[in-house]
Parts: structure tokens; sequence; C-alpha cells
């Protein structure tokens, strides 16, 4: 079984209508997205529901009024300002104290440090995640709630049940659509994956990005691969971007040409592969072979 990793440095680069391509060429997958925070996967390969599950990845603090004392201790210590004197009064005390659930970090220290006992430290509902079928394969994905925390752990937890639908379906290839940036929840999605694909854009800024990237993927020894995507929108910074790939022995595995077809396709709800022939879905059909051959060590 192997794991491919999709990720960009920044959003907007077409990372995801490339996974959806690589979904409908590849044989023998289960599809993960990973992008929890702003999932999308799902609006390009139409998925059938077939489970369901709530996502508890950690606690928050509440008040219980009638118990509050109102010494102030909780607030006081609060390192994030989620505590302050705004709660309803009680018998014991005309001023007690309450919990902005947005702004609490769930770190649990007014719990510690309460005398009074009078602060509950609960597990909450932080997100869904999903396993469905898709005309390209079975597909786990994500939603993460407003303001919730624990990305990582969701990502984490998404990345295991696809391997253990490749496993029981005996699969041999898992492909992720991974954050944008060099945060927690790229670092999730791409710890002990097999090859990672950062899908850059010939700006300056895209080579800044790819730059951070390529030193995240160093750092944890993960092999890199790169896809510049609207390649003809300016062939100087691609040349550019090419240049510095070869000074830090990184494979180009290919240009895409700017096209409409990718704005078109996710309206139509199919990948570009899947919506016409064109010179980008050529480009990406030549790049997810040169993928291929990087998952099987032959090089890209």
């Amino acid at each position: 079984m192997k794991e491919l990793t999709v990720i960009s440095g920044k959003g907007g680069t077409g990372k995801t209508s490339l996974v959806a391509s690589f979904a409908a060429l590849a044989r023998s997958k289960v599809i993960a997205d990973c992008d929890v925070d702003a999932a999308d996967l799902h609006l390009v390969t139409e998925p059938r529901l077939v489970e369901r599950h709530s996502f508890t990845g950690g606690k928050t603090a509440r008040i219980d009024e009638a118990l509050c004392n109102g010494c102030a201790t909780c607030a006081d210590l609060c390192r994030f300002g989620a505590i302050s004197a705004d709660g309803p009064s009680n018998a014991l005390t005309v001023e007690t104290y309450a919990i902005d659930p947005l702004a609490c970090e769930g770190c649990g220290v007014c719990v510690r440090f309460c005398e009074a006992g009078a602060i509950e430290f609960t597990e909450t509902v932080q997100g869904e995640w999903f396993l469905s079928e898709t005309r390209v394969g079975p597909m786990v994905h994500a939603r993460l709630g407003i303001a919730a925390e624990n990305s990582g752990k969701l990502v984490s937890l998404i990345r295991s049940r696809a391997r253990e639908i490749a496993t029981e379906k005996n699969l041999e290839l898992i492909v992720v659509d991974g954050s944008p940036g060099i945060g927690c929840p790229v670092i999730a999605s791409i710890t002990a994956c097999d090859l990672v694909m950062a899908v850059t854009e010939p700006t300056l800024s895209g080579l800044h990005d790819l730059k951070r990237v390529a030193d995240l993927t160093a750092h944890f020894g993960i092999r890199l691969i790169v896809a510049i995507n609207k390649f003809d929108l300016n062939e100087a910074v691609t040349r550019e971007i090419e240049e510095w790939c070869a000074e830090k022995e990184i494979a180009v595995a290919g240009r895409i040409p700017y096209s409409g077809d990718f704005t078109a396709a996710m309206i139509a709800c199919a990948s570009v592969v899947e919506f016409a022939e064109s010179p980008a879905a050529t480009a990406i059909k030549s790049l997810w072979i040169a993928t291929e051959r990087a998952l099987r060590n032959d090089g890209a």
C-alpha cells in the first residue's frame, strides 16, 4: 500500500482539482480529504454517505453558577481571556463568572485551581467525519466545526480510517488531499506518507511558499515532488521555480497550463480529466504517470 499526499503552500493553487483528477485516474485506491478546515473534495466527487460520526477532539470548561463563589481565581489564571465577570447572580454572591466557549482553549487550569469545584470540564463535539462511496471509489472526509480546534487530531483520524479501508478492501493506494500551508493539519497529513506532491503556481509568493513546504518535508524526511499549475501565466517565474527545484534535487513532475476547465469542471461536479479532453487534462494525465512512477521509486 502506498500513500500520496497532495499539499500546497497556499489555497487556490488547484490542489483539490488535481486530487479529484488523480482519484479518477488511479486504480485500486481510497481517497482521504484531510483539508478539514475547508473540505471541498466532496463537491466534485458526489459522495453517497455510508457512515457519519461525531468528532470529539477536546474539552471545554463551563462554570456552574450555583456553585461559583465569585473568587475570580479562574479569571486571574486564564491566559486566553476566556473568563469574565458577567455570569448571573446566585445565592452565594452577587457576581459570578462565565466562560466564553469560543475563547476557551481547553487547557484545564481553571478546573485545577477552582477551590469551589464549580467548573465542569467536558468533552465537546468539534466536528464530524464521514465515510462515503463515490464514482471514483471510497472516500473518508470530515468537517471541523466553527472555531473548533484539534484539526491535526481529526486529520490523523481520517488517515487512520482510510488505511483501515485500504487494508479491508485490499486497495493499493491512498490519495490524500492535504491542507494548504505548513501548520498542524499539514504535518498530520504528511507524516509517514510515501510521497508528497506540492502544487505551486508561477508567482513569487508561490515560490516562497514552496520553499517553506520543502523545508517541512525535508525536516520529516519525506520525498517531495512538485507540480506547477498555470505555468504559462509567468514562464519566467516557472523557470525560476524549476531552477530552484533542480538545485535542491526536487523533481518537477509536471506543468499544467492555465485553463478555464478547472472552474467549469467544478461547476459540473467533475474532475478536469472527466470533464473534457483539453491541454490541461492531457497535462494532468502525464503528471499522474510521473507520480505513479515516483510512487514506485523509479523517479519522477
